[in-house]
Parts: C-alpha cells; structure tokens; sequence
C-alpha cells in the first residue's frame, strides 16, 4: 500500500526509482509480481525473468503507455510508441527491411569511422591543452552527429546545431516528473510542460518538414545514391509511402531515441576500464593480437573480439541505460500473468535493474566480471529476459543492431589508441532520467598507445 491518492509516486519520483522499486519486491517477496497505484493508474511491475517475458513477449501487452509529453512531441505516431495495428506493424516493417537492415548498418560504416577518428583527435588536443579528457562531452557530440547524419547525411549539417537543441529540450520535457501522467488533470499545465511540448512540436514540425521538402526536390533532380534514412523512406516502394507528417515524426523519434544511449553507454563503459585496469589491459591485448597496431579497428574485426563483446554485455548488466520504463507495456485485455488476475488497462514494467543485479539470477551480481559471458553465452537481443537491454517481443527496440555496431566499434578504437587513467576518483553514482546517466561525469588521462596514418 502506498499514500493516499498518491500510491506509490514518491518512490516512482526518485532519481533512484529502479533500486527503490527492487529492494521494495524484494522485501515483500513480490519479485515476480508486485501491484501498486501510480496516482489514478494501476502499476505491476517484474523483477523476475520468468514474468517478465510473460509481459514483453505476450500479445496482451503489445501497447505502450505513453506520457503526455510524449504524446505532444509526436512520439505517438512513430514506432516506439505508436499503437498496436496496422500503422505500426507498417513502421516496424519498414524499420526491418529499410532502414535497420545488416546492409544499412554495414552502409553506415564509413560515418561511424568518421566520427570515431574526429573524437579521437580531440582527446588528443584535449590532453594536450588541458591535461585531462572529458569523455561526456565528446560522446554526446559524436553520437548527435552520427545519429544526425545516419538520419538526414552529411547534405543538412546547416541545421544539426538547431537539431541538437531540440532533442536536448526534448530530453529536459520528457525526463520532467509530471502529474498529469497519473492523474486526469487535462485543464493544468504544472511545470508548463504542456506549452512548451507544442512549442518544440511546431518547431521539429518545421525544420525537419524543410528538410524533407528539400531532399524531395533535390533528388527528384538527381540520382538517390545516399545510405541515410530518409533517403531510405523517400525512395520507398508506392504501396510502402508515408505521409509528410508521419516520416517527420519518424525522423524526429530517430534523432530522440538514438542520441543518448549510445554515449551514456560508452561513459559507462570506459569508466569501468579506468577502474579495472587489468581488464582494459586483457581486451587492449585482443584487439592487438586480432587487429594490429598499423590498422584501425573495422567492424569486421569484432566478431573476433569475443572479450570486448563480453565487456559491452556487462557494462549493460551492471549499468542497464534504460532499468526500469524503457520496458513499460499496457494490458490491451485481461489477463492472467503468474496466475494473477491483471485488468485490461493497466500497466506493466519490467525492472531490469532488479534481474540483472539480483543474486539468484547472476553469480556475484554485483561484481564486474565480463568473463562471465565468456564462460557463458548470453544473447542480449531479447530472447533471454534475464539480459534484454533493448527489449523483448514484439516492441523490441528495432535499431539494436545498428546502437550495438556503434558501441563496439567506438570502444575498440577508443582502447586501441590509449590507455586511459583516471585523472580523479572514479564515481560509479546513478541518476535515472530519461535514461541511467552516471551522476558526476567521468574525467580521464590517456597515453597513447599507437600512431596511426589516416583511415
């Protein structure tokens, strides 16, 4: 039982609330299932695998909730969010066969290395300058301009900066706790949060629909030869088409979802090399032995980097970006889950947090051990619920395989070229926003470890 009307918001408000939450299932015994009240909405929440794929693999819940501010920024009517139906089984294939393909991810390649050796260069003239390397900055600027240009190409760079400050507004609205998410009161507007989300509406209705007009007459000029998405969406087949506003708020959930995780994942990553110098030693010497130290890293090289791959796996264990509401689903009809009687309406979470660090799921749950997914093969693409960082079922984040080739292909090359150190006391501290961000940014030295020629 939580507050009176309230329920259970004061924990749900927490910068925290995914360890909140775990240790409240775990001291009633309701890992499996535990029913609490949001305000006026009906909560269950899984901190088990076992209900947890009953919830994101079954098709009683295959909508999601979605918050108001989501609903103003349009995010309704693309694929994350969108309802069950024909719209979006259309989106989702569209995303499969178009967009999120291995050839389309292999496309991207040259962007990826591209921003991988700008970033790499201002480490360099960071330490050189300053005497120390502010890793937040840089992943945030290098993930905005891969997403920006895997999105739009190279062609409507003019408008990245403009871009950029909407998805970072975007972030503040939708990370901002807001009652109207839990109860029904339509005629306020606490924190402003509703006129500034048909603020920022109107303006992403604007710059990425002149975007979209141009590239229209544009190519109708010219020969299509680009690999960016919309591209991809301007060039789809006549029965496949969408409308103006949907490939807008298409675009726009594309730049929103893909910016954060990929640079949030990255800090998390590296602050745990500083901290374990050992294995940052181990996988610096897989890379040398598979790749070199006269080449770069290409994404051809990391099927042979199994170490790397497992480090990835665990930093996603030990520090899931998004723990607890990325994983939120609503119950189309009745159901039974665990045997328990869930109305139609209400919703589902599952708290990853809660499986990925619990002591009957994991051996040593707490400890940093990326030899564990060496000793066993674990899939985190959504088939095993006990890892699932980017979902499971149906709404399974569609652009995994392309945030993944990201992720490794930065992080080898960030470890081939320096060792890094670290320049203060490493704080491994949580804030959960939008998603788990480290609370205090991570600052580093480096040395160099190989000179390269240009790419």
């Amino acid at each position: 039982m939580g507050w009176p009307v309230l329920g259970n918001l004061p924990e749900m408000a927490s910068r925290l609330a995914h360890r909140k939450l775990a240790h409240l299932a775990s001291s009633l015994d309701a890992k499996r299932l535990m029913a609490l009240s949001l305000g006026s909405t009906r909560v269950v929440i899984s901190s088990h695998p076992d209900t947890a794929k009953e919830i994101l693999a079954g098709s009683s819940f295959s909508d999601r909730p979605i918050k108001e501010s989501a609903r103003l920024l349009m995010f309704e009517r693309a694929i994350g969010f969108a309802p069950a139906g024909f719209h979006w089984r259309h989106l989702r294939r569209i995303a499969a066969v178009h967009m999120f393909s291995p050839r389309s991810v292999a496309g991207l390649e040259g962007l990826r290395q591209r921003v991988a050796d700008e970033m790499l260069a201002r480490v360099g003239v960071q330490m050189e300058e300053k005497g120390v390397v502010g890793l937040r900055g840089m992943l945030q600027e290098g993930s905005l301009t891969n997403i920006l240009e895997s999105v739009f190409g190279s062609s409507s760079s003019c408008r990245f900066g403009e871009l950029g400050q909407m998805v970072k507004e975007g972030y503040e609205l939708i990370s901002t706790f807001n009652l109207e998410d839990y109860f029904p009161l339509g005629f306020m507007d606490f924190h402003g949060v509703k006129r500034r989300c048909h603020k920022l509406a109107a303006k992403v209705n604007t710059v990425v629909g002149q975007i979209v007009e141009g590239r229209k007459t544009r190519e109708s000029h010219e020969n299509n030869s680009n690999n960016d998405f919309l591209s991809a969406l301007l060039s789809l087949p006549k029965e496949d088409q969408l409308s103006d506003s949907d490939m807008v708020a298409i675009l726009w959930e594309l730049i929103f979802r893909g910016t954060d995780t990929v640079a949030i994942l990255l800090e998390w990553i590296m602050a745990r090399m500083v901290l374990h110098q050992d294995i940052q030693a181990k996988v610096q010497q897989e890379i040398d032995t598979f790749v070199g130290n006269n080449r770069h890293v290409r994404d051809s090289n990391i099927p042979n980097l199994p170490y790397l791959q497992a480090i990835v796996k665990e930093v996603l264990r030990l520090h899931p970006p998004g723990p607890l509401l990325s994983w939120a689903r609503l119950a189309v009809h009745d159901v039974h889950i665990d045997k328990v009687f869930i109305p139609a309406g209400t919703t589902a979470m599952v708290n990853m947090w809660a499986i990925t660090h619990d002591p009957s799921v994991w051996k040593d749950p707490w400890a940093f051990k990326p030899d564990r997914f060496i000793e066993e093969e674990v899939t985190i693409m959504g088939s095993d619920t006990r890892l699932a960082p980017f979902g499971s079922g149906r709404r399974v984040c569609p652009g995994k395989a392309l945030g993944l080739a990201t992720v490794h292909v930065w992080l080898a090359r960030l470890l081939h070229q320096y060792t890094w150190l670290p320049a203060q006391p490493v704080d491994l501290s949580e804030c959960l926003r939008l998603s788990m961000e480290m609370k205090k940014p991570l600052a580093c030295h480096v040395v160099r470890r190989c000179n390269f020629a240009a790419s």
